[in-house]
């Protein structure tokens, strides 16, 4: 009989972005913000590819001391001992500015009052909007 190996059920967690590397670590759970709403992914989870919204990225327990990080757009990759999270935006609550953050809310509200009939305009706006609102909640969780 083959011996097996017993894994610790950790997931191994990589939170990536264009410029750099921001998370490297191991995690027993990670909630993340989907497109569609938030999930929690576990260890020995089904595979699963699912765009990601914005909104607060949460580890639970291994080495990952229950860090949270915003996140805004991009994919993440579910596998049954690991998750790959590719973001455009990804920040820790400390880097986030919220004045900064709240001006760019009254600037996406600004647009949204402006796109008239675009929808396109009105999509737009409506993103920014629901990144600027998850910043200013994230930078809260200091």
């Amino acid at each position: 009989m083959a011996e097996t190996t017993h894994n610790s059920g950790l997931l191994t967690v990589r939170l990536v972005t264009p410029d750099r590397v921001l998370v490297d670590t191991t995690a027993e759970a990670v909630e993340l913000p989907a497109i569609g709403g938030y999930m929690e992914a576990l260890y020995g989870a089904a595979p699963l590819l699912s765009e990601l919204g914005a909104g607060e990225v949460k580890l639970h327990g291994g080495a990952s001391s229950n860090a949270k990080f915003f996140v805004a757009w991009g994919f993440v990759e579910v596998l049954p001992e690991r998750v790959t999270i590719l973001a455009e935006t990804a920040l820790r609550p400390e880097e986030i500015d919220a004045s900064q953050a709240q001006a760019q809310l009254a600037a996406a509200h600004e647009d949204w009052n402006k796109a008239g009939d675009s929808m396109e305009a009105y999509e737009y706006a409506r993103a920014e909007i629901r990144v600027a609102e998850e910043k200013i909640a994230a930078s809260k969780d200091r």
